[in-house]
C-alpha cells in the first residue's frame, strides 16, 4: 500500500474508469464511503457533463454529453485508506497524477467545470457543415434548396445561400427549419 505524505487536505482529484462505467463507478463509490465510513475523507463524486442540443432529421433534442468520457472527479482528502477505498473500486483503473500520488485538480479547473455544467441554455448541435448542401423544410423558403454559409450554434441560427432569381441571397433560418440533403 502506498504511503500517501503529502497532506494536501481536502482536494479534487480525477479517477480513470472505464469509458461508459463512469455512472457504476460513482454509485459504487458512493456505497463504498458508507459502508467504510469513509464520509469525513470522501466527501463529493462529480461526472461532469453539459446539456447540448442536438437537431437530427428536424426534431430538436436535449442530450447530456460527458466532458470527460472515463473520468470522475472526487473531492477528498487523500490517505492510505481513502486512496485505498478509491483506488479499489470496480471499474476504476486509478487515479490522475505521477505513480501512486494523484495529482490535485487547481480550484480554478474546478470552479470552471462548475460554471460550464451549470449553463441553463444548451449548446446547439447540428449534423451540418459550412458548404453542406441543405433542404429547407419550413417557413416562407420551404422547398428551397441551398448551401450552408455560417452556422451561429451559439443562437442555433445558420445562414444559407438560396438561389433567387438568378442570385445568391442569404437567408438566416433556425436550425430546425433546414435538413441536409
Amino acid at each position: 500500500m502506498p504511503k500517501q505524505t503529502r497532506q494536501l487536505g481536502k482536494r479534487w482529484y480525477a479517477i480513470h474508469t472505464y469509458s461508459g462505467y463512469e455512472e457504476n463507478v460513482a454509485q459504487n463509490l458512493k456505497q463504498r464511503i458508507e459502508s467504510m465510513d469513509m464520509q469525513d475523507k470522501i466527501f463529493d463524486i462529480m461526472i461532469p457533463k453539459e446539456k447540448k442540443i442536438r437537431i437530427k432529421n428536424g426534431k430538436r433534442k436535449i442530450v447530456e454529453e460527458k466532458i470527460f468520457p472515463g473520468y470522475v472527479l472526487v473531492e477528498m482528502i487523500v490517505t492510505d485508506d481513502s486512496w485505498y477505498v478509491v483506488r479499489n473500486t470496480p471499474s476504476v483503473t486509478g487515479f490522475i497524477g505521477t505513480g501512486v500520488d494523484p495529482t490535485p485538480i487547481a480550484e480554478t479547473e474546478i470552479k470552471a467545470l462548475q460554471k460550464r455544467m451549470g449553463l441553463e441554455e444548451p449548446e446547439f448541435k447540428i449534423d451540418v457543415v459550412v458548404n453542406s448542401a441543405v433542404k429547407i423544410t419550413d417557413g416562407p423558403f420551404k422547398g428551397f434548396e441551398g448551401k450552408v454559409a455560417e452556422i451561429d450554434e451559439a443562437r442555433g441560427k445558420i445562414k444559407v445561400l438560396v438561389s433567387m432569381f438568378g442570385r445568391e441571397t442569404p437567408v438566416e433560418l433556425d436550425f430546425l427549419q433546414v435538413k441536409k440533403i
